[in-house]
């Protein structure tokens, strides 16, 4: 039996239009047709016909750049410490369901902790669950002057992190080879740090001749290579190296924009964590004002690093960074479009096609999906409205009308009223400091101190 879905629009991720009155023809689970529906072939006695007639049908939405394992997390510790790895990888797969329902078909994860996605990613695939299509890096390796070793040094980086510090080439290299081993999709380096640094000081925590051995080791073993790298050293190292893809590239200096297209590299600029910081972020947050603050300033860095390497022609990739309480799963995915838009100068149709046809680089399936042609995988979404001329209709989940993975019609039963576990997070005890000073202050105003 086939499914012939009659298409008010097709959008099928290869060009920039949705022409009227087409139809796809779905046969198991890939795609056989997709065309005129004057061409299309003819329904037969057992065929499903789907009337999308009214809607903009187009390839299920891939964001590259999630973390299953942060579990919304406020803070550093939410994520590395106190959840157990268990618990995570369950939590995981209900965070990659909120994806799906999105009409998030497919996605990234870029560092997790323990073996989380990699867990999620396998008992998606043995049908043990619905979930979108996941391909996964291990933690990410990290100097200490890294992203990922965030503690003090008498602390260090826990097992339960989603780094895994490295402290010379030969630890580096065996950890990759390692997570070869366990499966990983692809490894990711944290070649430096975030906004909270000045621009200026954000130094590369691996040097040329590390990252590149690292890159080259990760190539030789059939893998790809991602980079976080805001800083303008790490890029150019990055680059250098032959990194497949870097993430951020804010600080980008025009050095670093030369080897990016010489090396052919392609960039992911998760604008998301960013903005919705800078949006989102209240004065009674612990991180007011200081975060949105650098945020600003990196987001004004960005727009102009990556305006000049879209002008180049530098691929890009989309990835939105969910799993902090900013970015949370099944949110804002299609919020990063609507950036692409806003600051960076792209159109809502080269946008789309960023996020379908451009997105599948880091995915284990490759270019059979992100696309609506005959021999893809029948990864599909209908919308109502037209994303080309408002590309913010996709964040609306109401307009997304229907769901197809593999040609089946998604259905989840999520229950959005869950709760979070106190055992999730650090043990808080009081959000003040009472001294003589401050009681009184408290009793002035009416309040009770104890």
């Amino acid at each position: 039996m086939r499914k012939l879905i009659r298409c008010g629009k097709l959008f099928t991720g290869n060009e920039s239009i949705a022409p009227p009155d087409h139809t796809l023809v779905i046969e198991g689970d890939k795609i056989v047709f997709a065309g005129p529906t004057a061409k299309a072939p003819e329904a037969g006695p057992h065929d499903e016909i789907i009337d999308h007639s009214r809607h903009f049908v187009m390839p299920g939405l891939i964001d590259s750049h999630v973390h299953l394992s942060y579990g919304n997390a406020k803070t550093q510790e939410d994520i590395d410490l106190y959840a157990s790895l268990e618990f995570r990888a369950i939590r995981g797969l209900e965070a990659a369901q909120r994806v799906l329902r999105a009409g998030y078909t497919a996605m990234a994860d870029l560092s997790i902790s323990g073996r989380v996605s990699l867990a999620v990613r396998d008992a998606i695939e043995a049908g043990l669950f619905a979930g979108p299509r996941v391909s996964s890096s291990g933690r990410a390796l990290t100097t200490r002057q890294g992203l990922d070793d965030w503690y003090p040094r008498w602390i260090g980086v826990p097992d339960t992190s989603i780094g895994v510090l490295v402290r010379n080439l030969g630890e580096g290299i065996e950890e990759l080879r390692g997570q070869v081993k366990d499966g990983v999709n692809f490894i990711k380096l944290a070649m430096d740090g975030d906004a909270m640094n000045p621009a200026t000081g954000m130094i590369a925590g691996f040097n040329q001749e590390e990252t590149s051995a690292l890159v080259t080791e990760i190539h030789r073993l059939g893998k790809k290579a991602v980079c976080h790298a805001r800083g303008a050293e790490a890029v150019r190292y990055s680059a250098r190296a032959g990194a497949d893809v870097i993430l951020h590239a804010s600080w980008m200096d025009d050095e670093g924009l030369e080897l990016v297209v010489k090396h052919g590299c392609a960039l992911i600029p998760t604008l998301s964590l960013i903005v919705n910081n800078i949006d989102f972020t209240q004065p009674t947050d612990a991180c007011y004002p200081a975060f949105p603050d650098a945020h600003k300033r990196e987001l004004e860095a960005a727009v102009k690093a990556l305006g000049k390497a879209r002008a180049a022609g530098v691929p890009f990739l989309v990835g939105t960074d969910s799993g902090f309480a900013v970015t949370p799963y099944g949110e804002w995915h299609a919020r990063e479009l609507e950036h692409y838009v806003k600051y960076l100068g792209f159109s809502p149709a080269e946008a789309l096609r960023c996020t379908t046809a451009g997105n599948t680089l880091l995915l284990k399936e490759g270019g059979a999906i992100g696309r609506l042609e005959a021999g893809c995988l029948a990864d599909v979404v209908a919308v109502d409205g037209n994303p080309l001329q408002d590309i913010a209709v996709l964040q609306d989940r109401s307009r997304i009308k229907a769901i197809f993975k593999s040609g089946e019609l998604v259905k989840l039963s999520i229950n959005d009223n869950a709760r979070r576990l106190n055992s999730e997070f650090s043990y808080q005890m009081w959000n003040d400091v009472y001294t003589q000073e401050r009681v009184a202050t408290l009793r002035a105003r009416g309040r009770t101190a104890a």
